[in-house]
């Protein structure tokens, strides 16, 4: 059994002061200073006492679209890879996360999707695999950002049918969905989230298409069409329903004055933090490879040569760090967008992304800029500064 004392506990919709927080692999519960030492003497176990210091005590971040970091990208399908990965972004502060696929041959899809359901459930010393995003290779060529056009095909629900066990979320462009069959038997089949992005859709496609059984965007106003007052497109869409969107808040793929206008169109619960990082996460500058293709990160981003952005390079702390800087919003409301939000995204939000008692304990440490001091999965110490 654990405790953390001198934190400051964020909730779902306020700060907790003055209150320890007991866990083994689960939470077991929160306690007011005045009780704690009562508690301890009657305690029949041994306690282990991890000091705060004053810092903020978190949920563990979920990072549900990822494709690599560390050097390593989740369709190298090698077990070095999804544990180097894990280690290397628990460092950030990330509890779980979805391995992120992409537009590749099936082969290859089938090689990484085969690999994170043997390594799901194994114990690591890093965060923890919650499942699987398959982000392609159901897209659109015109919106394929740095996805390769040779792999692209329609929708088919045979290619994913033997998944259904691991992938939590799959990116579509519904305009390649004729009569949108694909999407109503992954809803009917499935707990599968249908996520739109990488697609040419417009607004009326795109609400026929919620509809139909699509309720999330993949990191909105990126490769997808764009909000204009005659053609509402997909933007349009994301703010005329009630699905909820990624943001990648690096300051890159979406400008910061942007934060606070999603934030007043789009109930701040509808929205999800994500990296989309690549295996050139958490580097700084050089050259890196994307899907077979050149990638070169400088100044923060990372490009193919032609200058489309590849993904990024950006870690889940420093996105929870940008949006909380770049918006009206109090710490708890932020740490939701990491946490208790895209939990609910891929239906876990009854054992993750809160401080609750009988949620599996996954809790993070970190200071006022959100530097990571200690991260915790299922109740193990898997990184310490």
């Amino acid at each position: 059994m654990k405790a953390i004392i001198n934190g400051k506990l964020i909730m779902k919709d306020r700060i907790i002061y003055n209150s320890v927080i007991v866990f083994d692999k689960k939470i077991i519960g929160i306690i007011d200073n005045d009780n704690f030492h009562q508690y301890k003497e009657e305690c029949m176990e041994e306690m282990k006492i991890i000091d705060a210091k004053g810092r903020f005590v978190s949920p563990g971040f979920i990072d549900i679209h990822i494709h690599g970091s560390g050097g390593y990208d989740t369709m190298d399908a090698t077990k070095k890879a999804l544990k180097t990965i894990s280690s290397t972004i628990a460092v950030n502060g990330v509890t779980g996360y979805l391995p992120t696929t992409m537009t590749m041959d099936t082969d290859s899809i089938y090689k990484a999707l085969d690999l994170v359901r043997q390594e799901m459930g194994i114990e690591t010393m890093g965060a923890k695999i919650l499942g699987v995003h398959m982000e392609g290779p159901f897209i659109n060529e015109k919106y394929k950002g740095a996805q390769k056009a040779d792999n692209i095909i329609k929708p088919d629900y045979d290619i994913i049918k033997d998944y259904l066990d691991i992938i939590k979320i799959i990116t579509l462009a519904p305009e390649k969905d004729i009569d949108h069959s694909f999407i109503k038997k992954v809803k009917n089949n499935s707990k599968i989230t249908l996520s739109v992005g990488h697609s040419d859709a417009s607004f009326e496609e795109t609400m026929k298409a919620i509809d139909d059984g699509m309720s999330h965007a993949t990191h909105i106003f990126n490769a997808m069409t764009p909000l204009n007052h005659r053609k509402p497109g997909i933007v349009g869409a994301i703010f005329a329903s009630d699905i909820s969107c990624e943001l990648i808040a690096d300051l890159i793929h979406v400008h910061p004055a942007m934060f606070n206008i999603l934030i007043n169109i789009v109930h701040k619960e509808r929205m999800v933090l994500i990296t989309d990082s690549m295996r050139a996460g958490c580097i700084k500058s050089g050259v890196s490879e994307l899907g077979g293709q050149k990638v070169i990160v400088e100044n923060g981003a990372a490009r193919l040569e032609d200058g489309t952005l590849a993904g990024s390079v950006l870690t889940i702390n420093k996105a929870v760090l940008n949006m909380l800087r770049s918006s009206n919003l109090e710490i708890y409301d932020v740490v939701a967008m990491a946490t208790i939000n895209p939990a609910k995204v891929i239906n876990m939000d009854d054992k993750i992304g809160s401080l609750q008692p009988g949620y599996d304990a996954n809790i993070a440490i970190f200071n006022d800029d959100i530097d990571v001091y200690f991260t915790i999965v299922d109740g193990k110490i898997v990184y310490e500064a």
